[in-house]
């Protein structure tokens, strides 16, 4: 077991004084012996370079410990991060049918993964190569996480980039000796198939007074998810079945009876229109899948100096499952005048005098007889840091050198090869009312359609990497003394070297492809920071911090960040804390360098699903024609961020803690995909200039979408945070520790339009409350989740008055565990997320692509878990 150190005690210092666990924990009060000891020592927190005795600093700094994360009943550390009360919106996860399948995000202040930091012992979590522009949490091992430390404030001028809305610490185990073995196990309710999860590792350890290394290996697996398994779930009614272009919309190619008749999942959904149920076969949920090693040690030289080493290897895989390719790719969405498929040619089967003349038409086919698309992905991931630590006379002295490289390997199989499909449809030889070639009996004409049909797939292959390469070094020392304190500062400096590539197949690339997204990307940077940080105690309790950092990039140019920080101890047990920083996000290298890449995204548009004939939209609703685009001239965005807060200790039992904070993000940078676009053109909402979509004049249906990143203008976002912690001693009837943690967003405004607080999406409030009750050897956990109202519709009329309507409640989930550990150091622990078997609130997707917002809400229902863990 881990030995109870200086950092551990530090720790509980910080939990009492208001830096609160975000989930259950175990406190303990400090007393006045322990809180001199931590004073002795000092130790550097997240949000600033400087090692500083009293936690509670100028900046709010919330903790989830080791015992935290084990009350949560989550196997991945993505998973935990994404129910904090700080992912106000919710993030993505890993779903089928995107060029991300495979990763995991989180973000903070709903203001986006891209702009919320994420550091692993104080240094950055490399981007994924399947985005370019965010960090995959599902690279980081559960087993080698000691403790997360979330800032909930903007800290561009110490981390530099992306650290906007906050920053994620993740701080690996030290000090730890011994062994410890982990196994669980756990099922879902709600998906009548599918979900099941396992998890396992192994944590080594050891330690003298010179050296100290822990290693160990975990993995953790979830399987996939098919949409059919959901009981909400209606049939999904896509164009692409067996349908032509007409001013009207799109109607069928072939005779109700025959698209009936078509093996699969082709149906009629009206008289006139013969959809495919895409819902029978795709898996929105992907499977995902992690096997780490990691291994950490230090070793002291001398009294004065230290080396140390980190090290982490990580593979993560998916599977994802979506329905059959679709005839989006180049020019085999037309079909030649002269086809026998041809509902305008008089010598076509499908004759149809009321298609008008024979010409050559557009028309949309999904081809099933190639089977599902499936797509593998597996992520590589190797993480080496080696540095020194040392004094030079009174100078603490920090250099070192780490090597960070990614790389991901995703196949996609049974996708349509677009030429070869204009071919056989137009020459008759693929017939759109016999696709799976029933009409063949003949075991050669079997063979043959068969190869013909071989001839029409392709298996598409990507190669994404992102290699970070970086230098540092810092020093730090006490300045002079005051008659208040000493004042201290922190000077320090760093390279990095930044390479990323996605490197999609030769198909792909010409848009040959059908049923794929994607295009190629790369390129590489360089960057050279410097930065410094002075902590003056001004008078006896009022402290001021002063943190500056410039930045210059190789490809863009350059940013200065300034932060000015107060921490006032106002009475005994009460601190008062302001600062006001200024941030900012540097373009990524995927933004300026990707090529136009197709999609077929699905929204809920109700002209759109008229003009398919399908009167109410159904759920999943239809997919439309999109293509992202590239903008090599985006510049940097900058932000402006005050926040002010009060946290206080009334009683031995009793602390608590207020922030408010105010951001405003100008120039920004925002990808504007469909469902955005959707919602601000119903909003009346701007959009930039490049990026919109297209409606039939006839019917007013989306004809085509164009979505891509662009700088905007300004965001301004208010809010407030609440941290309630309750300490209650029942001396040998046990402890009852309790924490609420509640964010509270007060407006999200854009170029100083309306307050969208509250539109699908944006619910107002989150928050959970966790009790935990310890009694001799067992250990209760009730955690209970919130996640605030939203309306489904909101409408603006000529005088900018807003009108919400088809209200959402609030969504609240029960989380429970029970643990006894037992004389052999055996722990169990059985447990149940979200006991009462919750539904996500349907309806509430903010891009009208799914049923329900697959970034804030679940769809486990129970989670029902056992777990069995033992220490030597």
């Amino acid at each position: 077991m881990y030995t109870n150190n200086k950092l551990s005690k530090a720790v509980r210092l910080a939990i009492a004084f208001g830096a609160a666990s975000a989930t259950a924990f175990t406190a303990t009060s400090v007393t006045a012996a322990e809180e001199e000891e931590a004073k002795v020592e000092r130790i550097e927190v997240t949000g600033s370079r400087i090692k500083r005795t009293d936690l509670e600093g100028a900046v709010p700094v919330t903790v989830i410990d080791r015992a935290a994360i084990d009350f949560s009943g989550q196997t991945s550390v993505s998973d935990l991060i994404r129910n904090t009360s700080f992912n106000t919106s919710g993030s993505f996860r890993p779903q089928s049918g995107s060029s991300a399948q495979g990763i995991s995000q989180v973000n903070l202040r709903g203001l986006g993964a891209e702009r919320s930091l994420v550091l692993v012992d104080g240094r950055r979590l490399p981007k994924s190569p399947s985005t370019g522009n965010s960090q995959d949490l599902n690279s980081i091992p559960m087993a080698a996480v000691e403790r997360i430390e979330i800032l909930s404030d903007g800290a561009s001028a110490v981390y530099g980039s992306d650290a906007i809305a906050g920053v994620i610490n993740i701080i690996t185990r030290k000090d730890f000796n011994g062994a410890e073995f982990r196994l669980g196990a756990s099922t879902v309710s709600i998906p009548s198939e599918g979900g099941d999860r396992e998890e396992g590792s192994a944590v080594f350890g050891s330690s003298s007074d010179n050296s100290s290394v822990i290693g160990g290996v975990s993995w953790n697996n979830r399987d996939i998810i098919f949409e059919r398994h959901f009981p909400w779930v209606s049939p999904g009614a896509s164009s692409f079945g067996v349908n032509y272009s007409t001013p009207d919309g799109f109607k069928s190619i072939i005779p109700g009876e025959a698209c009936n008749s078509l093996p699969d999942f082709f149906y009629i959904e009206s008289a006139d229109f013969c959809a495919y149920n895409f819902n029978a076969s795709n898996a929105n949920e992907a499977s995902t899948g992690n096997t780490s090693g990691f291994l950490k040690a230090e070793y002291n030289i001398n009294d004065d100096w230290k080396i140390f080493s980190h090290t982490l290897v990580s593979k993560t895989k998916s599977f994802g499952r979506y329905a059959p390719s679709l005839n989006d790719a180049g020019d085999a969405a037309r079909m030649s005048a002269d086809s026998i498929n041809n509902p305008t040619n008089p010598d076509s089967p499908f004759y149809n005098p009321a298609a008008g003349e024979n010409r050559e038409i557009g028309f949309r086919h999904r081809f099933a007889a190639l089977g599902t698309r499936d797509n593998q992905v597996d992520n590589w991931s190797t993480d080496f840091l080696v540095g020194a630590e040392g004094m030079v006379g009174d100078v603490s002295i920090d250099f070192g050198a780490r090597k960070s490289k990614s790389k991901t390997y995703e196949i996609g199989r049974n996708y349509l090869m677009g030429s070869n499909a204009r071919r056989a449809v137009d020459d008759g030889s693929y017939r759109l009312d016999d696709p799976f070639g029933t009409r063949f009996t003949d075991p050669a004409d079997i063979s043959a359609y068969n190869n013909l049909l071989s001839s029409l797939k392709v298996t598409t292959a990507r190669i994404g990497i992102f290699d970070q390469e970086e230098a540092f070094a810092s020093a730090s020392f006490d300045v002079f003394e005051m008659d208040s304190g000493t004042v201290q500062a922190v000077f320090g400096a760093e390279y990095r070297k930044e390479t990323y590539a996605d490197i999609y197949d030769s198909l792909s690339e010409a848009g040959q492809v059908g049923g794929s997204a994607g295009n190629s990307a790369g390129g590489s940077r360089n960057l050279k920071s410097a930065y410094g940080e002075a902590l003056v105690p001004v008078a006896d309790g009022v402290e001021l911090s002063f943190a500056g950092r410039f930045d210059k990039y190789s490809d863009y140019g350059s940013d200065f960040s300034p932060k000015v920080a107060l921490r006032y101890d106002v009475m005994d047990g009460m601190v008062f804390r302001a600062s006001y920083g200024e941030g900012f996000r540097a373009p990524t290298l995927d933004i300026l360098t990707q090529q136009p890449q197709p999609g077929n995204p699905s929204v809920i548009d109700e002209p759109t699903c008229a003009a398919f004939g399908l009167v109410p939209c159904p759920v999943s609703g239809v997919q439309v024609s999109a293509v992202t685009i590239a903008n090599p001239e985006i510049s940097s965005e900058s932000s402006k961020q005050l926040s002010l807060g009060l946290a206080y200790q009334p009683t031995d039992w009793l602390n608590f803690s207020a922030d408010y904070y105010d951001i405003e993000i100008s120039n920004l940078i925002r990808f504007f995909g469909v469902g955005t676009i959707l919602q601000r053109n119903q909003t009346g909402l701007p959009l930039p200039p490049g990026v919109g979509l297209t409606r039939n004049p006839t019917n007013n249906g989306i004809e085509s979408v164009t979505q891509g990143f662009a700088n905007e203008g300004e965001w301004a976002i208010t809010g407030l945070d609440f941290n309630v912690n309750t300490n209650f001693d029942f001396g040998e009837f046990g402890r009852l520790n309790q924490t609420l943690q509640l964010s509270h967003r007060l407006s999200s405004e854009i170029d100083g339009g309306r307050n969208t607080v509250t539109d699908p999406g944006e619910p107002r409030q989150r928050g959970s409350l966790n009790n935990t009750y310890t009694w001799e050897n067992l250990d209760f956990a009730w955690n209970i989740n919130f996640i605030g109202s939203q309306y489904a519709e909101v409408d603006v009329d000529d005088n900018d008055n807003v009108f919400r309507s088809g209200h959402f409640a609030s969504w609240v989930t029960h989380d429970v565990q029970v643990s006894y550990t037992l004389p052999t150091n055996t722990k169990i622990s059985i447990g149940a997320n979200n006991v009462f078997e919750k539904a996500p609130q349907l309806g509430t997707d903010p891009t009208f692509t799914r049923g329900y917002n697959f970034d804030l809400y679940d769809a486990y229902g129970r989670v029902m878990y056992l777990r069995v863990s033992q220490s030597f």
